[in-house]
């Protein structure tokens, strides 16, 4: 079995937590399989190497370095030394180095007071880099034949969108020639997170980086499958927090888990799940803590039970700007320059809802852009485009998730009936061709009720239907 497995910043966070790793691949190399192996970094030090990297800009005496120095020595090095103290004075002095080499880069930032994109990129993928050694050198002490190689040297090539990077089509055929030829006789461990252009310069994958670096590697070696390690059992039907009972879903479809992540579930990213998707490789989700539990399996084609809706889920900290006049009736290229310019300003807009009259257009956004979004549209108001726009903060938004939607008459009637005898009033509507999804609007206060009304309406703590 040609097995690819990414191993999430809690899955190697300590000694314990990389034992627990290096058993879970160790039992598949003794078993026969060929395996890649992909690492984020240790939980925390993302932030830590972004909130150095920006606090240069403005820091006074740059207090911040030795201060992020000695955090990542303390854990990486006491780690290697107690899980892999064979390797103990090469590793270190590898660890050494590269943090040295950090300790330098953002000392140079704070000389010029300037963090470019490429910087950052640079600076935030250290984290993969530090770790990577220490993961490949606790297999070697066990036993396992096993090298190191960044996002780069694995062939992945991405777009030149610092922060953001997609994979380009190029770098597949580069993966499979330098990696095919590994896993024959050792165990990769390849930074996650992490690309580099077709020049060669660093660049990073955006939200569940290490996730899309694993699908990407997979997608190129034609793996039979890609595990996901994590800290919890899998997919689950909706927040635990929110619903004590919700449950682990044990197979969904990789429509069904796009849309899950688009409206806020902490599932894997939709650009994580397309390399596989294309290849039609499964995708498993499962606990580094709890092995032997089955998780989650993500894959094609139609769900395996008889169910309408597989979970729900909600945002909350999300805005309703509504921009109404009758100027707007009738009038082709409204909705282009509206669109244009949260575009020019970087403003996501999640959902969108236009009444049929063509007098107002309702645009759902994250809230922390609201003020930016206001002022960006300001000058069509002015130009008399519409007559008004406002914006309400105090909504969230929920959304019924299930591929057995499709062409499955009564599911909204249901939803919005079991929301109106609980009492919750439904702002807006809305709900894409491929069915998989209704999304609705209601006030901060009645989402959590929403969700729970609608997971108790669809029955989903019980596995079967």
């Amino acid at each position: 079995m040609k097995l690819i497995m990414k191993f999430g910043g809690t899955s190697v966070q300590n000694p314990e937590s990389v034992r627990k790793a290096v058993d879970i691949v160790y039992d598949r190399y003794s078993k026969g399989d060929r395996l890649a192996i992909v690492v984020s970094a240790r939980r925390g030090v993302t932030d830590r190497l972004i909130a150095c990297a920006e606090a240069m800009v403005t820091s006074r005496d740059a207090e911040e370095v030795p201060e992020l120095i000695s955090f990542l020595q303390e854990g990486h090095l006491t780690t290697l030394k107690e899980i892999a103290p064979d390797h103990y004075p090469e590793i270190s002095e590898i660890i050494t180095r590269r943090i040295e080499n950090l300790r330098d880069f953002l000392y140079a930032v704070y000389h010029l007071r300037e963090l470019t994109v490429r910087s950052r990129d640079y600076i935030i993928s250290f984290g993969e880099r530090l770790n990577a050694p220490l993961i490949s050198a606790a297999l070697r002490q066990r036993g396992i034949p096993s090298m190191v190689l960044d996002g780069c040297e694995a062939g992945i090539l991405t777009t030149e969108n610092h922060g953001d990077a997609i994979a380009l089509p190029a770098g597949e055929i580069r993966i499979k020639t330098r990696l095919e030829p590994v896993i024959e006789h050792s165990v990769p461990v390849i930074t996650g997170f992490m690309g580099c252009t077709e020049k060669g310069v660093v660049t990073t994958l955006g939200r569940s980086g290490s996730d899309y670096s694993a699908t990407i590697i997979g997608a190129a070696l034609d793996a039979d499958e890609i595990w996901i390690w994590t800290d919890v059992d899998g997919i689950m039907t909706t927040d635990p927090r929110m619903v004590p009972n919700a449950r682990v879903i044990s197979r969904i479809s990789y429509m069904e888990v796009m849309e899950l992540s688009y409206f806020g579930a902490k599932v894997m990213h939709s650009r994580s799940i397309e390399p596989a998707m294309q290849k039609g490789i499964p995708v498993r989700v499962k606990n580094t803590f709890n092995p032997d539990y089955p998780g989650t399996v993500i894959e094609g084609g139609e769900k395996k039970d008889s169910r309408v809706v597989k979970a729900i889920t909600y945002i909350d900290k999300v805005a309703a700007i509504t921009i109404a006049g009758a100027q707007m009736v009738g009038r082709p290229g409204v909705a282009r320059h509206i669109f244009s310019l949260l575009a020019e300003h970087q403003i996501n807009v999640m959902m969108i809802s236009q009444g049929s009259s063509e007098a107002n257009i309702t645009l759902i956004i994250e809230a922390h852009q609201v003020r930016t979004a206001m002022d960006a549209l300001k000058p069509l108001k002015e130009r008399c485009v519409f007559r008004d726009i406002t914006a309400n903060e105090d909504v969230c938004a929920v959304a019924v998730v299930g591929s057995g939607m499709a062409g499955m008459a009564g599911t909204a009637g249901r939803t919005f009936s079991a929301l109106g005898k609980a009492g919750i009033n439904v702002m807006m509507i809305t709900q894409g061709s491929s069915e998989v999804n209704i999304s609705f609007i209601v006030r901060q206060e009645d989402g959590p009720k929403a969700v729970q009304v609608l997971h108790d309406e669809f029955n989903l703590t019980n596995e079967e239907v």
